[in-house]
């Protein structure tokens, strides 16, 4: 029988893919970037792969995530940029964990995280997000309030990276107005507030934010066919990937 002490042992002579059961698990279609790299971020924070040792091969992971290996060598390639892993070549190559680093202003970042909830304010965030896409839709967004919704939807495409988040923030606060609900937008830019105090504190993935792009293209699109359902699917998909990379970053 183990004796005191000996669980964690134990523990560490499972193998790798047996420690990660209980987080790696097949993602959603609609954010498999996103959850996907909350997922493997997840195992990394909890030491499941402890530092030095190495991540199970490409195959296996994207197998347990149920995405193609073009996407997880996306999430791969953040994590080496961020300095969590390695890519190593050759017969024992793979990609190994790093030490985390510790990255600048992340004590101003976890006070923000402690002094709020961040899972009220996401929950929050969908339900205002997706009650204004579903509103714009039923009411028909025409001339004028069309036009405006277009604008800040080309703006974001032509944004340089410096202004995307400010003209990101435009564009779902332009679908707060023209819900034609002025508490909800008075809301929605309090949470959106407290969203961005967030987002400032994570990296802009190039990755993260072209699928961003074509998730608003599909939002738009749906809001000016009038097709509600549409919409707030689109919307709380959007939302749900938003909130798998803060929890991804943040927890």
């Amino acid at each position: 029988m183990p004796k005191i002490g000996d669980e964690d042992r134990l523990a560490e002579d499972r193998p790798t893919e047996d420690r990660l059961t209980p987080v790696l698990r097949p993602v959603r279609a609609g954010n498999g970037f996103e959850e996907a790299l909350e997922q493997i971020l997840q195992v990394l924070r909890l030491g499941l792969v402890p530092h030095g040792e190495r991540l199970p091969a490409e195959r296996e992971l994207a197998d347990r995530l149920r995405i193609s290996r073009v996407t997880l060598r996306e999430v791969l390639k953040v994590l080496q940029d961020q300095g969590l892993v390695e890519s190593r070549r050759g017969r024992y190559g793979g990609t190994f964990v790093l030490d985390r680093p510790q990255p600048p202003g992340e004590g101003e970042l976890r006070r923000r995280v402690a002094a709020v909830d961040v899972e009220d304010i996401l929950r929050f965030r969908e339900v205002l997000e997706v009650g204004a896409a579903g509103l714009c839709a039923a009411d028909g967004l025409t001339g004028a309030p069309a036009d405006q919704l277009r604008a800040a939807l080309a703006a974001t495409h032509d944004a340089p990276l410096a202004e995307y988040r400010r003209l990101d923030t435009l564009l779902h606060l332009t679908l707060a107005e023209l819900s034609g609900s002025s508490t909800l937008t008075a809301q929605y830019a309090a949470v959106r507030a407290q969203v961005n105090d967030l987002l400032d504190g994570i990296p802009l993935l190039v990755r993260n934010l072209e699928h961003s792009q074509r998730q608003h293209t599909a939002l738009v699109e749906a809001v000016l066919d009038g097709d509600a359902d549409g919409a707030r699917e689109v919307m709380r998909e959007h939302c749900a990937g938003t909130a798998a990379l803060l929890r991804g970053f943040l927890t």
